[in-house]
């Protein structure tokens, strides 16, 4: 290892490349200067290419601030106040979009499942059909309480057949996994720099169809999360409120950077195949995972504990080999520990870490 740099398995913030890390030494800049608002064009116009869509309908906003940021501003700003919101919790990150929904008091109700559970379509159908007012849905695309992948392919023609709009938090997925915006009729999707797509913590973003954000006389939530003010804004080159410039020269690099290497399929293909070693490498030493394969995504998987040890106890022998893990949430913290393969990780670097673990595991 070089000058004993940490191989960051957490679910984010991840490792950069030199490019990225080089690219937040460019000049100071102020927000008000015309470089600024070319460098927010620029990304705004990145993130759609991502998934190919156009700037016609589709409008990426930008917001200073975690994935939680542009969850909250996806939820406050595009529920409106005679509407009532669904969300759908199978986790930590679905739990916090109810937590969003009853602090800015939106009408909303859940439909929740144990944390280990996929989505129950049955269920989801019978309390839409009991609820007859749900004008939008939120459902969390990867849920890394246990990397589950929620199957959007199922719930997306659900809404569509009662005109309800799908409001997605891919926060952890976004840049790696499909989200096909057009088939499963995607209103907006909140998401962050510093997962899938190798930036740095600080700029969240919410991509949304224009038509989705409420005319301009409607009295925000928030100040400042309200995505329509940011929106027309951003639309004229300006913001709002001073935005993280370093992080966004980090992010147009870190866009670039995937775009060159073959954008979110390539990705994909990347994660899958260092999951798979890991995922295979675990299971040679009695490691099992917690979802059976198909269901996890290709972001992280969650792994039971090996027998005598707790999460504690494996997390510093690991540290101490210069990578992090995981632990889990809530009632899994004892039993779990979760493993991401997002960033600027090699084949090499994740052929170590099974070594490292087959190490620990004969030293006991």
């Amino acid at each position: 290892m070089t000058n004993n740099k940490m191989i960051l398995l957490n679910p984010g913030p991840v490792n950069l490349s030199d490019r990225v890390r080089n690219a937040l030494l460019r000049p100071d800049l102020c927000h008000r200067e015309v470089e600024f608002s070319e460098l927010q064009s620029r990304i705004r116009e990145q993130l759609l290419q991502v998934y190919g869509l156009g700037s016609d309908c589709w409008a990426a906003v930008l917001l200073t601030g975690s994935g939680t940021a542009a969850m909250e501003a996806m939820i406050s700003s595009l529920v409106p106040t005679n509407g009532k919101l669904l969300v759908i919790e199978n986790g930590v990150y679905g739990e916090r979009l109810s937590k969003i929904a009853k602090i800015h008091s939106i009408d909303y109700i859940t439909l929740s499942h144990p944390w280990d559970a996929e989505i129950d379509i049955n269920a989801l159908v019978k309390l839409l059909d009991e609820n007859a007012d749900i004008t939008h849905l939120a459902v969390v695309h990867h849920e890394t309480t246990t990397g589950r992948l929620n199957n959007l392919a199922e719930v997306a023609p659900i809404c569509q057949e009662r005109g309800i709009k799908l409001l997605v938090d891919a926060v952890s997925s976004f840049g790696a996994e499909e989200l096909n915006f057009a088939d499963w009729g995607i209103t907006a999707c909140a998401a962050t720099a510093n997962k899938c797509l190798h930036g740095v913590p600080g700029t969240s973003f919410v991509i949304l169809q224009r038509d989705a954000l409420p005319s301009l006389d409607t009295i925000p939530r928030t100040l400042y999360l309200d995505l329509a003010t940011y929106c027309q804004q951003q639309d004229r080159g300006g913001t709002p409120f001073t935005q993280s410039v370093q992080t966004f020269y980090a992010l147009t690099e870190a866009l670039q950077e995937m775009a060159e290497a073959g954008g979110w399929r390539a990705r994909y293909s990347h994660y899958n195949q260092l999951a798979s070693l890991v995922r295979d490498g675990l299971a040679s030493i009695g490691i099992k995972p917690l979802l059976p394969l198909g269901s996890s995504s290709v972001v992280l998987n969650a792994y039971h504990l090996p027998n005598g040890f707790s999460y504690e106890e494996f997390h510093d022998q690991l540290k101490t080999q210069d990578y992090i893990i995981y632990s889990g949430q809530g009632n899994l913290a004892q039993s779990i520990f979760r493993v991401s393969t997002m960033g600027a990780i090699t084949q090499a670097d994740m052929e170590r870490f099974v070594g490292v673990v087959k190490q620990i595991i004969r030293n006991l």
